[in-house]
């Protein structure tokens, strides 16, 4: 703890509120609430933490907070922040993930659609559904039972699903309204829950077809039959209600936290969502904290009522959600909240291991890279390399990877434009200036290393740029490769020299996988370079074709091989005249003529 924090620990109030934590370069990295500031932001520079928390703590450099009135609004604060800041130690429901859902659309001739997105525009909406299949699975069934239209606009005649008995044809004839409303009323209820008064009903129709001796439509029949049940009956449960639950059901083992999710809509269990993720502070405030980003994240509608384990601040969840919250005691929902619970622990359990070998690949990795080379743990790298062949179409490119994973949101692309051909360090010292000009100038996070993709004179050629022109003190690393072309010597230091390294440590393996992601992202970004500059100079000179003309030309023939090879007439074709087309022709058998 240093003295800055010291010193604010002092002085922290006891009241109710929220606290942003800082890295040393000034960014928000963990934000939380408390009920009572001074105790909760004291706890975490005292006494001992399990790892992932020690972490977090080390990377912590000093903090603000903000009171608030009650811990209700300390709740609703820390959602707003978290969701302003994004702060990598936080809960992130990164996919954002929304459902599907089955609509009955409001239009004179509806029909059933897929969709993710509920919208207030009349039409009836069924599910969640835990995934596209499970809906795709119920809307086939139903289209099977009910004609409704399947085309997105009416065409001008019948089409095949009219003739297969599942379209009632409305774009030729005039369809009456109680006819939809018989159909959409009787998919609802279907949808709800009264799908076994049409099972009935087609056993019914089956009887009397095979009494009718009508043997294939009885077959007919007795597929739709299976077909609900296949589909709908293994979505049952054991409550007799229709109401709409969330079930919730969490466990927490070695700082970890699972919480898995039992959707219940119209009385049917839709299987389950399941979460994972580090905490840092007590369960029950990162299990609230959990369920406010998770209707604040997720799209889909909340339910009448939320079933939580015990422990749950019920009134604290109940007016954050505006829902009613419950905690059962007895019955069968209290037996649902329990197998939403050995969910979690069979789900945290079975995935324990590949969290513990991803965080060895990843932050363990960096951990030890910091170590090897004696700096502080270097949770964000940026990597450069240069690419071009004899100096042409000369580009570079930077990855970036935090907490030892390729963060590519921040990669970028560089076209060399001051450096001479040939020149590799002129190169470099161009590139690392304009990226930490920028960075300085926009106040963008800095990096904990910089990695060259090269030898000595590369990291050189940086460091003449970061330290002596710019004023930074980054560590700056180059990677060295063998004949084969592979990672083969990590270089630091002043003098540089090599830092001995265990081929089979998770470092070395990091180190391979940022040298390979740089070199494929240089090589791919050169490739698209030099394509242009082929697709250019092939076609330069030819009186007629501009860039618009080459465009097209290359959109038509899909290749610059495909228009060597092509015709008079194909040139025609693409829109040239036959002057232009014979021009064409003559200049690419010119450059054949020439190249022998």
């Amino acid at each position: 703890m240093n003295d800055l924090i010291q010193q604010k620990c002092a002085i922290l109030p006891d009241q109710p509120g929220c606290y942003l934590m800082k890295d040393r370069q000034g960014t928000i990295i963990y934000v939380g609430k408390a009920k009572i500031l001074k105790n909760r932001v004291r706890s975490y520079f005292t006494g001992s933490h399990d790892g992932k928390t020690q972490r977090l703590v080390q990377e912590i450099n000093d903090f603000e907070y903000i009171v608030t009135s009650s811990d209700l609004e300390a709740l609703i604060l820390e959602l707003n922040l978290i969701k302003k800041h994004d702060p990598k130690y936080n809960i992130m429901l990164k996919d954002d993930k929304t459902y599907p859902y089955i609509k009955i659309t409001a239009e004179k001739n509806p029909k059933l659609i897929i969709t993710r997105q509920v919208k207030k525009d009349k039409g009836k909406y069924f599910g969640p559904y835990p995934n596209v299949h499970a809906a795709n699975e119920t809307k086939k069934l139903l289209d099977r039972l009910y004609p409704l239209r399947k085309c997105e606009k009416l065409p001008d005649r019948v089409c095949l699903y009219y003739h297969l008995g599942q379209c009632l044809a409305p774009c030729v004839k005039e369809i009456e309204d109680s006819t939809y409303k018989k159909m959409t009323d009787e998919i609802t209820s279907f949808l709800n829950g009264g799908y076994t008064h049409v099972k009935k009903e087609l056993s019914e129709k089956m009887q009397e077809a095979a009494e009718n001796l009508e043997f294939e439509r009885a077959k007919e029949y007795r597929d739709q039959i299976s077909n609900i049940e296949m589909v709908m009956e293994k979505q049952k449960m054991t409550l007799n209600d229709y109401t709409n639950r969330d079930i919730f059901g969490y466990t927490v083992d070695k700082g970890w936290m699972c919480v898995q999710v039992f959707f219940i809509r119209q009385g049917k269990l839709i299987e389950r969502d399941v979460s994972l993720f580090p905490i840092y502070r007590d369960p029950e405030e990162e299990f609230l904290t959990f369920l406010g980003q998770f209707y604040a994240k997720s799209e889909h509608i909340k339910p009448n009522e939320i079933l939580v384990p015990k422990h749950t601040d019920l009134h604290l969840a109940s007016e954050l959600l505006q829902v009613k919250v419950l905690s059962p005691q007895k019955g069968t929902k209290k037996n649902l909240v329990d197998l939403a619970e050995k969910n979690a622990v069979l789900a945290l359990s079975e995935k324990f291991h590949l969290i513990e070998r991803q965080e060895e690949r990843t932050i363990g990795a960096v951990e030890e890279l910091g170590t090897l080379i004696g700096i502080a743990t270097p949770n964000r790298i940026e990597a450069f390399d240069n690419s071009h062949i004899h100096g042409t179409d000369a580009v570079s490119a930077m990855v970036v990877f935090v907490d030892g994973k390729a963060y590519k949101k921040d990669y970028r692309k560089y076209k060399t434009k001051t450096a001479a051909k040939h020149d590799d360090y002129g190169a470099m010292r161009e590139v690392v200036r304009r990226r930490y000009t920028r960075v300085l100038k926009e106040n963008l996070p800095l990096p904990d290393l910089i990695i060259i993709d090269g030898g000595k004179g590369q990291i050189e050629a940086a460091r003449e740029i970061i330290e002596d022109e710019l004023g930074l003190e980054i560590p700056i690393s180059g990677l060295a490769k063998d004949g084969k072309h592979q990672t083969s010597q990590l270089l630091y230091g002043d003098p540089i020299s090599i830092i001995p390294m265990k081929r089979t440590s998770e470092a070395f393996y990091l180190l391979q996988r940022i040298q390979d992601e740089v070199h494929r992202f240089a090589i791919t970004f050169h490739r698209q370079q030099r394509g242009k500059h082929t697709i250019a100079s092939s076609l330069d000179g030819i009186e007629g074709i501009g860039p618009k003309r080459k465009k097209l030309l290359l959109k038509h023939f899909g290749s610059l091989k495909k228009m060597q090879i092509a015709t008079k007439e194909e040139f025609i074709v693409a829109g040239l005249s036959e002057k232009l087309a014979e021009a064409m022709v003559n200049n690419f058998q010119k450059n054949l003529l020439s190249s022998e």
